[in-house]
């Protein structure tokens, strides 16, 4: 029999863990603070023995006192947690899990990889929802696909599930916070608890989980999905939940702690009753989705996985990663070293623990519709150098990075249309162009340095129409082996046509050089002469990879 020693075991997820783990025939050493919690609790588990325990207390004492064959912190919180607990693990000579969603925490847990392969131990970060099994999702849904663009996680939790205070603690530690995000083929910055929106989970044979308003989280998927999966795709996780009033308030809440530099921690105390008040006016349904969007087979397409969890199981699922790594570490299937927990399970591991609880879940996938230029252009779209094409197969998220010179009206009358354009200064400057894709319709966003400009391209008939706020401009785009051009055929200002004698003075190319992209983009007005002259050459996405 092992013994499995679980810091915070009579907490919210640790008790959760602590009965799966006994029903599953292990012996469960459970540690807290409280004697009494601990002895309250372990009266109701056969195979759970109490224990008096501190993580921030000395854990070596501890170790040394019981000897347990692998330890499981599912206490937290893990914001801002340094690496106390495994590193007198590694001292002892003693396995480590913990169910860490903290972002910093999970993803740095690899610079103790070289003490845990001296000292025979694993040491494992994120056997939780994320990044375990959001991870065992997310490269599942990718198989088969030449690249993914992108990725949503979404979970949205019942305000049932029993949330202690490192909880609470966990998601106040990044409202209003600025979160790092890889969008666009390079990193961004989004803001914890903004960039809110609803979201609706299906599953055939369940009811719909429908209007749940979710919002940006900080979780280590951000970092961890894009170099896991082909095309380095952009990432972003959502959570909230069930009530509207409470993701909202977090929503509002992080505008003030954004501007002025607040932090939200300090309110911890008040969420838990606030969300104990609310508790019975609740359903006991969870849900989590994972989207991936991207190329397979040469076409675009859109998986999606949807878990629905009903009679209050949701909190359940956090727990399932940390019972199936503790298994394959007794089995001998879990080596030594540190990592984290994104890439150490499948999904077909989960099922058969998914299956004993009540919940359903389901993968759906639909193609997509091709890129806006191949719809323009037709056949002659696939006769583009390769590089050309690569820079126009945008679905969803995509990013180029390269170097561009730009050259000045050198009239009043030009530097002001230039300005109003938000035209980059003349000068050579680092180039990146953010490519992003809603419905058949993309937004280019070039900087220029620290100068940016955005456009909306979108097709009508085989005219693309690029729309610069209520102007719209219709080129035809006349191509050949070597390249494409760019020839306004119509312009209009809200609507309305306008003299095709009056419109600017164009004729943009692209062509590929080596293995840039590169293009020529000059810009003059009728009786006001240049504006705006820029060319350059981009790094297309990166290459297509086989399946």
């Amino acid at each position: 029999m092992s013994r499995v020693l679980v810091l915070g075991g009579y907490g919210g997820f640790g008790a959760r863990l602590t009965r799966r783990l006994a029903g599953r025939g292990h012996h469960v050493l459970v540690a807290g603070r409280s004697a009494e919690k601990a002895r309250t609790f372990c009266a109701g588990v056969a195979g759970a023995e109490p224990v008096v325990a501190d993580r921030n207390g000395d854990v070596d004492a501890l170790l040394e006192a019981h000897r347990p064959d692998l330890l499981i912190d599912a206490a937290g919180p893990f914001q801002n947690s340094d690496y106390q607990v495994p590193l007198a693990c590694i001292r002892a000579g003693i396995s480590y899990l913990d169910l860490a969603d903290a972002r910093g925490f999970v993803t740095g847990i690899g610079a103790l990889d070289d003490a845990a392969r001296e000292a025979g131990v694993a040491v494992v970060s994120g056997a939780s929802s994320v990044p375990a099994l959001s991870g065992a999702v997310a490269r599942q849904l990718s198989e088969g696909m030449e690249r993914v663009t992108e990725v949503e996680v979404a979970i949205s939790a019942s305000n049932r599930a029993t949330a202690g205070p490192s909880v609470a603690a966990a998601i106040l530690s990044y409202v209003g916070k600025p979160v790092r995000l890889w969008r666009n083929q390079r990193w961004t910055r989004g803001w914890g608890w903004q960039e809110l929106r609803r979201e609706s989970f299906a599953v055939a044979g369940a009811p719909d989980v429908r209007g749940r308003w979710i919002a940006l989280a900080e979780v280590p998927d951000l970092d961890l999905m894009p170099d896991m999966l082909p095309g380095r795709p952009a990432v972003t996780f959502r959570a909230g939940t069930e009530i509207s009033v409470q993701t909202i308030g977090l929503w509002l809440l992080s505008w003030p702690i954004r501007w002025f530099g607040l932090s939200a921690t300090p309110l911890a105390p008040v969420l838990l009753p606030l969300q104990r008040l609310t508790r019975a006016l609740t359903s006991d349904r969870s849900a989590m989705s994972v989207h991936l969007t991207g190329e397979a087979n040469g076409a675009f397409v859109e998986r999606r996985w949807t878990l629905i969890a009903e009679q209050g199981d949701g909190p359940e699922t956090p727990t399932l990663a940390a019972v199936l790594l503790a298994e394959a570490l007794f089995a001998g299937r879990l080596v030594a070293g540190a990592r984290d927990a994104g890439q150490l399970l499948d999904l077909a591991q989960f099922e058969p623990l998914l299956a004993t609880l009540h919940m359903r879940y389901e993968t759906v996938e639909a193609r997509l519709p091709d890129s806006l230029y191949r719809r323009v252009m037709g056949p002659a779209f696939d006769a583009l150098p390769e590089a050309v094409r690569a820079m126009h197969k945008v679905c969803r998220d995509g990013g180029a990075s390269g170097e561009a010179r730009v050259e000045g009206g050198t009239n009043l009358l030009a530097r002001m249309v230039a300005r109003i354009m938000r035209f980059p200064p003349p000068g050579t400057h680092a180039l990146h162009v953010a490519f992003t894709e809603r419905d058949g319709v993309e937004t280019w966003t070039r900087s220029f340095g620290r100068h940016a400009f955005t456009s909306r391209l979108s097709g009508e008939g085989d005219w693309l129409v690029e729309r610069f706020g209520p102007l719209r401009f219709h080129f035809a785009l006349p191509s050949d082996g070597q390249g494409l051009r760019m020839e306004m055929r119509r312009w209009t200002c809200l609507g309305a046509p306008l003299p095709l004698a009056l419109a600017p003075r164009t004729e943009a190319r692209e062509w590929q050089e080596g293995a840039r992209f590169r293009f020529d983009v000059p810009i003059a007005l009728p009786l006001i002469g240049l504006v705006v002259h820029y060319d350059g050459w981009l790094v297309a996405p990166l290459p297509e990879r086989e399946g």
